[in-house]
């Protein structure tokens, strides 16, 4: 695909495109560390052959957008302590990030899809935005409070390690973090992950930049109140199989919206695997049906 780029107040956004424009929208956002590449192209293309004009981006600080190295990655201290001080931007930031692409685009209303941070980022978007939200899926995501969604213990020696800059190392780092908390009930193309894995470094690898977005994830607070408001159609999935954020995260999030929808996905971690994809494109589909306006097609490719 071919990347496109915006202006979004002093933070340029990458992003791509797939289906017909004239089709509704929807955007995908992606979660901590991870550039929009963690949207598999097969994966938006098949959701563009349900009928939507689908979008996928770099948060703010991660692949081809605005790295924000001039701003010091947290301490582990810092980060421990949640300290406010630490967040070089907040959650919200990056919410009116992914409204002002729309806007860009002059896109009026979308169907917000959002994994881990992203599904946090898209939660904003719709309990702030309303007006901007046909329909909310919540992917492996939580509301922020701390009694609910908690990182299993074993999960903390390798998610708070320092990041390694050099290439090889990077992709071997990545894939120990992800073979302790992806999916244990679906087959792996490991060669395939590796590959993603390398890419996302080549177009551009920050080691600060995971912990600037986690220092915003941090520092937001918990959203339950907020995700009261939350009026469009909305679906939470979650695995059962998630070790980064424990399936109580996603069990909250569906109490906090009122209207929600829970699908658990047996043997599913803190990833979307292929094998998964049926069940979660079928399901982000009919989610989207449940909106106004949307009326994606049923079938999609093998």
């Amino acid at each position: 695909m071919t990347e496109s780029f915006c202006r979004i107040g002093d933070v340029d956004l990458c992003y791509e495109t797939f289906g017909d424009p004239a089709d509704p929208t929807m955007l995908l956002i992606m979660g901590l560390g991870t550039q929009m590449l963690g949207w598999d192209t097969a994966f938006c293309e098949q959701l563009a052959a349900r009928g939507f004009h689908v979008i996928r981006y770099d948060n703010r600080d991660i692949g081809h957008s605005t790295i924000l190295d001039d701003f010091p990655a947290p301490t582990l201290g810092q980060i421990v302590r949640r300290d406010k001080h630490a967040a070089a931007y907040t959650l919200a930031d990056m919410a009116a990030d992914g409204v002002g692409l729309l806007d860009h685009l002059g896109i009026e209303r979308a169907h917000l899809v959002g994994a881990s941070m992203g599904g946090m980022i898209a939660q904003m978007i719709a309990a702030r935005r309303p007006e901007r939200v046909l329909s909310l899926v919540s992917i492996m995501s939580s509301t922020g409070s701390r009694l609910s969604g908690q990182p299993a213990l074993s999960t903390y020696r390798l998610f708070l390690r320092p990041i390694a800059r050099e290439r090889d190392a990077y992709v071997r780092q990545a894939a120990e973090l992800f073979e302790h908390i992806g999916s244990r009930g679906f087959d792996k193309d490991e060669d395939a992950f590796l590959e993603m894995l390398g890419a996302m470094h080549d177009r551009g690898h920050n080691p600060g930049s995971a912990s600037r977005q986690l220092a915003a994830i941090l520092t937001a607070g918990n959203r339950t109140a907020e995700l009261r408001h939350i009026t469009a159609p909305t679906l939470v999935i979650h695995g059962t199989a998630d070790r980064l954020i424990r399936p109580s995260g996603g069990r909250a999030t569906a109490r906090a919206i009122p209207g929600a929808h829970l699908l658990t996905i047996e043997g599913m971690g803190h990833d979307l695997p292929r094998g998964a994809w049926p069940q979660i494109i079928d399901a982000i589909s009919e989610n989207a049906r449940a909106a106004d306006g949307a009326r994606p097609r049923t079938e999609a490719p093998a």
